[in-house]
């Protein structure tokens, strides 16, 4: 006779309905483990749960180190890419000698130094190179610093610049002067704040903009500067015509340059976390493709100067926003403790009577911007090795760089520029 300890066995139909709840466990657990939660596996009550924590950093351990710039022989000093310099020289088999040493290529990232501007320094100290036409800063000498930046970088001031007003978008404009020499572009500004050859965000070689285009908006010229605004807004430009430079302005947001080895086209991208979250550098290589054919093995790629993971504190709407489109978006983000020494040797003077939890104190959400671009870099299909970062941190490196963040808003504009020599004949 059984013991009557011995358990009752379950029906067919009572099997079936636990078979039925660990799915549907396994299903909400799945669902959790997405959303980056936990349930409570202990058998006690679940109680309230809480995210999956990020890596923990110090604020040292993510500043990166300031590129070496270097200087002009009008003073201004600037950053370049090494790597390309070298890549075009071993490809065209040039020599070290003047204007040889950049090849088919003009490119630079400037910094606050070597300029004219009075409005972001001390009293006494030298003038600055502010870039963008702020509020706080006069015309005239913005003017002065953009053809000292250009001089800088291709070795003639008069070159014309094509600038844009940036909105935070994933828009790529055409830039095509086939239509005009250089000097007739820039007489065309001066005489009608119209510049020619610009196409719209979809357009192409054989939709470009005539200067009695009806549709041009008709703002944002600088007559005499030598720098082309479209007019149009977007923040991204490309072209494959030689002797126009394209300008990117920033004061913490990520500047990407983008160059067609093999087709000779280049592209300029502005990427702050709105255009970041929007793909703007991913779908400008698809607009480089479908554009000028580029293949993403022959493209290489600049990441410029911008606001590091070290200084970027977010708040959770950004990191929502990123979840909801990158599945790697949690590995942009970590958790930054403030390390004041002050605080760190005296740690006692900083407690609080609050409850765990309610303090003020304690870790801050940060973003890798940078990090970001370059995953978008490599999901359009560039070669680890062919993207290259300039480094530093525009917000803690103030001696070398303008801040919007790092100054609350009182700063100068920096600006990245791409451009063909046109001198060179293109493959």
């Amino acid at each position: 006779m059984p013991s009557s300890s011995t358990p009752k066995p379950y029906s067919e139909p009572e099997i079936q309905a636990r078979q039925i709840q660990a799915r549907q466990i396994e299903e909400i657990d799945a669902l959790f483990e997405q959303a980056g939660l936990k349930r409570n596996l202990r058998g006690q009550a679940a109680g309230v749960t809480h995210r999956m924590r990020f890596e923990r950093a110090a604020r040292q351990e993510l500043t990166p180190p300031a590129p070496v710039a270097r200087v002009a022989p009008n003073g201004v000093a600037w950053l370049a890419v090494p790597a390309w310099e070298k890549l075009d020289r071993e490809k065209l088999g040039q020599e070290k000698s003047g204007q040889e040493k950049t090849g088919w290529l003009w490119h630079g990232f400037s910094t606050r130094r070597g300029g004219l501007s009075r409005a972001y320094c001390a009293d006494g100290a030298p003038g600055e190179l502010n870039l963008g036409f702020t509020a706080g800063d006069d015309r005239e000498t913005v003017r002065q610093n953009r053809r000292l930046f250009v001089e800088a970088v291709s070795g003639d001031a008069a070159a014309p610049l094509v600038t844009l007003k940036q909105i935070h978008s994933n828009l790529v404009l055409l830039a095509n002067s086939a239509e005009a020499s250089r000097e007739e572009l820039q007489n065309q500004e001066s005489n009608t704040g119209i510049p020619s050859g610009c196409s719209s965000p979809m357009g192409s070689k054989t939709g470009a903009l005539s200067k009695n285009s009806s549709s041009w908006e008709r703002k944002g010229g600088v007559p005499g500067d030598g720098s082309l605004p479209l007019g149009l807004k977007g923040d991204g430009l490309m072209t494959d015509e030689p002797g126009l430079l394209l300008g990117i302005q920033t004061a913490d947001c990520i500047p990407v340059l983008v160059a067609d080895r093999k087709r000779r086209a280049v592209a300029a991208f502005h990427a702050g976390w709105r255009g970041t979250v929007q793909r703007i550098v991913e779908s400008g290589i698809g607009r480089m493709r479908l554009q000028f054919g580029s293949r993403p093995e022959d493209l290489v790629a600049a990441i410029g100067p911008g606001i590091g993971p070290c200084c970027y504190s977010v708040g959770e709407e950004v990191l929502s926003e990123f979840e909801s489109q990158f599945a790697y978006a949690r590995e942009l983000f970590c958790e930054v403790y403030d390390s004041d020494p002050v605080r760190t040797r005296y740690p006692m003077l900083f407690l609080t009577q609050r409850a765990p939890g309610h303090s003020p104190i304690g870790p801050s959400l940060h973003l890798n911007l940078a990090e970001a671009n370059r995953r978008q870099l490599l999901a359009a299909g560039l070669k680890p090795r062919s993207i290259h970062l300039v480094g530093g941190c525009t917000s803690c490196q103030p001696e070398l760089f303008f801040s919007h963040r790092g100054s609350q808003g009182h700063a100068g504009r920096m600006m990245s520029l791409i451009g063909i020599r046109p001198d060179t004949a293109r493959r």
